[in-house]
């Protein structure tokens, strides 16, 4: 079963290297992993997608909560979520085609972000069914590049459950509230 998990990490060097250990280490293969600046100050939002068994991933994800500098970790995966991907694709285009892929793209409410005289480069935010649907009808035209980000999600409506609450204090365990 496919999972979405969601972590608040501090901004430290190593632990995205210690998280992913630990997914190792239990076999299982994190299908995208997505990292930026949180809300809060010195904490990033991590976003992973595993596939494995519901039992065997809440043992890793309390396992994960254990980590240094992991901050709170959440499985949304049966939860009411926001998730996006963002991709952008290379696509070989000639004078003949360049319409065709262009209304393809408008369609697809995608953005050209780069024009060459062999290619076009478009953007496109939406769900990974979009994305991939995008990429099966630009195919016949020829992709030269494609880069993805992987899931990023967000429950819907509030208030989180990320939420945390910085302290004073400097100890990793007493450091945060978690709300």
């Amino acid at each position: 079963m496919r999972h979405t998990l969601v972590a608040l990490v501090e901004d430290k060097p190593g632990v995205l290297t210690r998280m992913a250990s630990l997914f190792r280490r239990r076999g299982f293969n994190i299908e995208s992993i997505a990292v930026g600046h949180s809300e809060m100050p010195n904490l990033s939002r991590m976003t992973l997608v595993v596939n494995g068994s519901a039992d065997i991933l809440e043992q890793v994800r309390k396992q994960l909560g254990k980590v240094v500098n992991v901050v709170k970790v959440t499985d949304v995966t049966a939860d009411n979520i926001t998730v996006r991907e963002l991709a952008l694709i290379k696509v070989r285009a000639t004078s003949s085609t360049r319409s065709e892929i262009i209304e393809i793209a408008d369609i697809f409410r995608a953005s050209i972000v780069d024009v060459a005289a062999d290619s076009l480069t478009i953007e496109i935010t939406g769900d990974e069914d979009k994305l991939d649907s995008l990429l099966n009808l630009l195919r016949s035209f020829g992709i030269k590049e494609v880069a993805r980000t992987g899931s990023i999600a967000m429950l819907r409506g509030s208030p989180s459950q990320l939420r945390v609450e910085e302290k004073p204090l400097k100890t990793r365990k007493a450091r945060y509230n978690l709300l």
